[in-house]
């Protein structure tokens, strides 16, 4: 396994696509810091479902001014009704500008990151730094349904679960700000086809090819 001074990985996709997982286990492997931009937006979305500020932006902005990445992590994020906000949260360009700037002090103090959320390479790692390799992940909608479920603790019936993913996927490929796109020269993951086991052995391939 090659050893890097500087290690920067894109991994983009969709809802319940496997992504989270896969950054983990490759983040793990060449011991990058995960930042994982969809626990950001979900924050946002916890912390106005519980306060409803009078006004979202300026709430944000003090919000994200006075916690660190760490604190964010150990949130329990994954439930439907964040779900459902974040979808719609994530539409709204000043809410993007301020977690973007939360990203870019993160990425720009680590030069070994590995980066996953729906924006990643297209946006965030566009350039100043670019990502050295980007990822993008597909899983068929009845094995990522079913893959959230377990993961809310079948909380709400599959049938939702799916409906919400569907929504999801839908909202954040259509939306005008940083929609969900795969890059040219990202690198298809189709996690409905590969184990986890498989998932980091694609990935390290590709990896060790990099000079």
């Amino acid at each position: 396994m090659k050893k890097f001074k500087k290690l920067i990985i894109a991994c983009d996709g969709e809802s319940a696509s496997g992504k989270s997982t896969a950054a983990k286990l490759i983040s793990k492997k060449y011991g990058l810091l995960l930042l994982n931009s969809g626990l950001l937006y979900r924050y946002a979305s916890k912390e106005i479902i519980k306060n409803n500020p009078k006004n979202n932006i300026i709430f944000l902005k003090r919000k994200f001014r006075n916690i660190s990445y760490k604190k964010i992590t150990k949130f329990n994020l994954h439930s439907e009704e964040i779900s459902n906000h974040v979808a719609l949260l994530a539409k709204n360009n000043n809410v993007r500008k301020i977690i973007n700037i939360f990203q870019r002090k993160l990425i720009k103090a680590n030069k070994r990151i590995c980066v996953e959320g729906r924006d990643i390479a297209s946006k965030i790692l566009a350039k100043e730094p670019k990502y050295d390799l980007a990822f993008y992940f597909k899983c068929n909608i009845k094995v990522a349904s079913y893959r959230r479920w377990l993961d809310i603790k079948k909380k709400v019936s599959l049938k939702d679960v799916k409906k919400s993913l569907i929504k999801r996927t839908y909202m954040d490929k259509k939306r005008k700000n940083s929609p969900l796109i795969k890059v040219s020269d990202s690198i298809l993951i189709r996690t409905d086809k590969l184990n986890k086991k498989q998932v980091l052995s694609k990935m390290s391939e590709h990896i060790e090819r990099l000079d």
